[in-house]
This record gives structure tokens, C-alpha cells and sequence, in this order.
């Protein structure tokens, strides 16, 4: 076996969970906005989302057990569960961990989404947002291939996107009216 395959293994599997999180929410971001409202199937949105987000905390996991694999800056499962627990990098690497608490919590809220309060689950799945920049960040300030051309353009490419699916989100939010619905008096007999 190569003596870098862990190594390869926790990039690709980094790299997969990052455009995992950008998926997630970009589906869920067109579930609830129903940008295109006519072409689209909740039910498959809705399908599509939790399968997106249970892949996505897979591939986070695989990415965890392939650092604690790879020989190179030996990590042990605290350094990955535990903020700033790492020597290396530990700053960068606490981005990480608290971002996969972050979708943890997300992913789990999910699965218990009826059984729960619904401003409580939105407000946990509110923290999609801020994971997201926190594992940009991490990928970025922590990831080997942050100076390669390619992951530059993934990462200009993957800020784009989020940031235009935020946009949508934030400019199809509803805004109460503040008016009270009319009532019309009903004449007694």
C-alpha cells in the first residue's frame, strides 16, 4: 500500500464532504424557497436533501478516520472531537471540528424533525449557514491543496454558490405584513 494513501484518502474525502455541505444546503435552500415552483417535486427535494446530508456526515467521518490513519500528522480522535485539542494547526483544524458538531446537529435534528419543536429544529438547521463557512475557512487555512490552482477555482466556485443560494434565501424570506386580516361583521338577526 502507498505510504500517502490515508493522506489521499482524507483530501478526497475533505474535499467530497465540502461540496456535500454546499449541496445540502443548496437543496434545502430550494425546498424551502420553491425557486422553481412548478418544475420541482417537494417530496424528491425533500429525498434528495437527507440523502445529501447523511452522505455528507459519511464523508465527513471518513475524512476523520482517514487523519487519524495517515501517518503524517497524527491525529488521535480527541485531536478530532475535541476543539483546539490539535498541535497542528489547531486553530484551523477547530474550525473543522466545531463545523462537523454544527452538521451533526443539523443531520440529527433532522432525523428527530417530528418529534421536535419546529423553531427548535429550524434554529439548529440555521446553523447550516455558519457551517459552511466555518468548513470553507478550515478547508481553506487547514486543507494541503489550498494553493493548487484547481482548489482555487473549487473555492471560488463553491463561495459563488453559496453565496447566490444565500441571496435567493434571504430575498425570499417572509416578511409579516403587520396587518391583521380583515373581518367583515356578520349582521344578526
Amino acid at each position: 500500500m502507498n505510504s500517502h494513501f490515508w493522506w489521499y484518502v482524507s483530501r478526497a474525502s475533505g474535499t467530497v464532504a465540502w461540496v456535500l455541505v454546499l449541496a445540502t444546503c443548496a437543496w434545502g435552500i430550494l425546498l424551502a424557497t420553491r425557486l422553481f415552483r412548478g418544475w420541482d417535486r417537494p417530496a424528491w427535494l425533500l429525498d434528495l436533501h437527507r440523502w445529501l446530508g447523511s452522505l455528507l456526515i459519511a464523508s465527513t467521518a471518513l475524512h476523520m478516520l482517514a487523519l487519524v490513519g495517515d501517518n503524517y500528522t497524527h491525529f488521535t480522535v480527541t485531536h478530532l472531537v475535541v476543539p483546539f485539542a490539535s498541535e497542528w494547526k489547531p486553530g484551523e483544524v477547530a474550525l473543522g471540528v466545531v463545523g462537523f458538531w454544527m452538521l451533526a446537529a443539523v443531520q440529527v435534528t433532522s432525523w428527530m424533525m417530528k418529534k421536535l419543536p419546529k423553531r427548535l429544529w429550524r434554529a439548529v438547521h440555521m446553523l447550516s449557514y455558519l457551517a459552511f463557512v466555518m468548513v470553507t475557512w478550515h478547508a481553506i487555512a487547514a486543507g494541503t491543496d489550498a494553493s493548487s490552482r484547481w482548489y482555487g477555482a473549487l473555492t471560488v466556485s463553491m463561495v459563488a454558490l453559496a453565496t447566490a443560494f444565500g441571496a435567493a434565501r434571504l430575498i425570499t424570506l417572509r416578511k409579516p405584513t403587520g396587518r391583521s386580516p380583515i373581518r367583515t361583521a356578520t349582521p344578526s338577526n
